[in-house]
């Protein structure tokens, strides 16, 4: 018996669009007009796109929104019942895989970037310029990549190359065949998280030392610097909830079913949407410089440029 959200047409069952759907649908275009208000923002002032941690902050938006516009574009297949053929759906999910973990090993980035400039000032202009950025964002998506290619590799190993022709669902899950390629995909994710955690962790233990024995000036900086590590740390720990989810997920399914339906909304929601989102934003209002260019660009101009 088909439930209530779905009808029959042609022989195959059509969702009906429901609240959920809905309410998805209106944050994702929320999210997405603030991060392009951002971004639009980023590119208004030579400072930010000549400045490596305003091009790292402009990375994480851009991150941030093909992330919402693809794991979106999936949700909506998936709610809907399309099938595609498994080497367009390979493609898909090694998109939204990498730009799951841009974000945060940016944000760790950033944080090292912080680190150079209050605990290495003398070379902070050499290992930050801006010339290093374009290599910089290439180590970023190569360690990104690392995860799902080890999934897929596993995968392509195991499975007969004509499987790739077949249609189905598409899903990061249809290529863990076996209860160990989940196994090893979670160390992986965990690991990340433990390595993050800990740069995280030792940059701010050594922006502490440098900022009690600071004075004058250099004192409120480090301090400053120290807050946005701090920032950096929630913004992190926001993204990487995440790879928790998934165990929560399992764990609630043997309980139930409905049960475990509301809590993957209520994660993708959370955990998935709002951070890509609110921490960007919360970063750039707190910024002084780039919450000036904001405010001028809201109000059309008509408060001075700093």
């Amino acid at each position: 018996m088909e439930s209530n959200n779905s009808i029959i047409s042609g022989g195959f069952p059509l969702r009906i669009i429901n609240d959920r759907v809905l309410i998805v649908q209106i944050l994702i275009i929320i999210f997405l007009a603030i991060n392009l208000f951002l971004v639009s923002t980023f590119f208004r002032k030579d400072v930010f796109y000549t400045t490596m941690r305003y091009v790292l902050f402009a990375v994480t938006l851009l991150s941030d929104c093909l992330f919402l516009v693809m794991t979106n574009a999936l949700l909506t297949l998936n709610y809907f019942g399309i099938t595609l053929q498994m080497w367009l759906c390979s493609i898909l999910c090694f998109i939204v895989s990498v730009y799951t973990f841009v974000t945060p090993v940016t944000l760790t980035a950033m944080t090292l970037e912080r680190y150079v400039a209050i605990c290495m000032p003398l070379r902070h202009a050499e290992l930050c310029s801006i010339q290093g950025v374009l290599q910089l964002m290439l180590i970023i998506h190569c360690i990104s990549a690392v995860p799902v290619t080890v999934t897929l590799s596993i995968f392509s190993a195991i499975m007969a190359p004509n499987l790739y022709t077949k249609n189905s669902v598409c899903s990061v899950e249809m290529f863990l065949l076996s209860d160990w390629q989940g196994h090893i995909r979670s160390a992986i994710g965990q690991l990340y998280f433990l390595m993050m955690f800990s740069v995280i962790v030792f940059c701010y233990v050594k922006i502490m030392r440098v900022a009690k024995t600071a004075s004058g000036e250099n004192k409120k900086s480090t301090w400053k610097g120290l807050r946005t590590v701090i920032l950096h740390g929630f913004q992190l720990l926001l993204c990487l909830i995440q790879l928790w989810c998934p165990f929560i997920e399992v764990a609630v399914l043997q309980i139930n079913f409905m049960l475990f339906i509301n809590v993957r909304y209520f994660n993708y929601i959370m955990f998935f949407l709002a951070p890509r989102c609110l921490s960007p934003l919360i970063y750039g209002l707190r910024d002084e410089l780039f919450f000036q260019a904001l405010k001028s660009y809201a109000l059309c101009g008509l408060h001075k440029k700093t």
